[in-house]
């Protein structure tokens, strides 16, 4: 028999645990709240009251949940203007807000879609994709971010009030 045999099942794995996953959710908690500080308005549509077609799953007007504030990595676009054939200039703006997945749907019962809008400063704007790209030590089952990219909401097509 020789000293190096093939052992029967894998190793256990390292540095995988459930305590390790809270510590990469507290450390980057910590960051994003008390670093950073980034803030935004949070308005998810309410799906109790809104009226969807029952056909297209759209809703002409839509019903929306109190606002929520939520801490977020954002990244402003800026103003892009563009020529648009027969109507002009137009001007658009746009945001990425990178969301920490446990933080919003564990502490804040909060579930990121698109459609839903944000404010950030004064200034609203309509989530328009989503995107999960990052897992938490390779593992599929452990996406802990969420990002978003938005569109500024044309005036008239959103009110918080």
């Amino acid at each position: 028999m020789s000293e190096w045999e093939r052992p029967t099942q894998p190793p256990p794995p390292l540095f995988l645990g459930e305590k390790e996953k809270n510590l990469v959710k507290q450390v980057n908690d910590e960051i994003i709240e008390r670093v950073v500080g980034q803030q935004i308005l949070y308005f998810a549509i309410d799906m109790e009251t809104t009226n969807f077609h029952p056909l297209y799953g759209e809703a002409m007007e839509k019903n929306f949940l109190h606002p929520i504030r939520v801490y977020a990595l954002i990244e402003y676009g800026g103003v892009e203007t563009q020529f648009m054939e027969n109507v002009g200039l137009d001007k658009k703006t746009s945001l990425t807000a990178k969301f920490h997945k446990r933080r919003l749907t564990e502490d804040q019962n909060l579930f990121v879609r698109e459609g839903d809008f944000v404010r950030y400063g004064d200034i609203y704007y309509e989530i328009v994709k989503l995107n999960e790209p990052k897992q938490l030590f390779g593992q599929i089952e452990s996406k802990f971010e969420i990002i978003a990219d938005c569109i500024r909401a044309r005036d008239g097509l959103f009110n918080a009030e």
